[in-house]
């Protein structure tokens, strides 16, 4: 589905260009950001009082500085980190997305160190743009997958969670 409204324009009194539709602004995201590790993209296009409901733990920075962590974290964890866009939708500001995301782990990973296996998981997104920044995103990666799969979990063996 995509948003039929009209492109709404900059209103900084220099710019006469149009603002991207709300799914060019995450498809750039994932494919710059998150898919080839340019930072630089999230100045770009993330609101400097971004309202992040992934959680991140309480030291996670605000703004475009939080969306480089994340990514400079994954790259660090999955130097050839990959989050392609399966599905895409859209209604007003708010764009949905379901990913994949792959990479082999050369680096530590959430306090792990390095098993050289690789991941392949699902990522579910939900993003609110507004005048051409993201505004609000909540993320839901398939992180507990993530582990099994570098071997650090028998999350795939059977029961994480069982008392012992």
């Amino acid at each position: 589905m995509k948003d039929g409204g009209e492109q709404s324009h900059v209103g900084d009194g220099e710019s006469n260009e149009p603002t991207p539709p709300a799914e060019a602004i995450v498809r750039r995201l994932i494919d710059e950001g998150f898919s080839r590790g340019c930072l630089e993209v999230a100045d770009a296009l993330v609101a400097d009082d971004l309202t992040e409901h992934q959680n991140y733990g309480p030291h996670h920075p605000p703004g475009p500085a939080g969306v480089k962590a994340v990514i400079t974290s994954l790259r660090r964890a999955f130097p050839d980190f990959r989050l392609k866009i399966e599905d895409l939708a859209v209604s007003g500001d708010l764009v949905w997305t379901r990913n994949v995301a792959t990479g082999t782990n050369d680096g530590s990973f959430m306090g792990h160190p390095p098993t050289g296996r690789s991941i392949r998981i699902d990522v579910l997104h939900v993003l609110r743009v507004v005048d051409g920044k993201i505004v609000e995103h909540w993320g839901v990666p398939d992180r507990l997958g993530a582990l099994a799969q570098i071997g650090v979990s028998n999350a795939e063996g059977g029961n994480t969670f069982a008392p012992r």
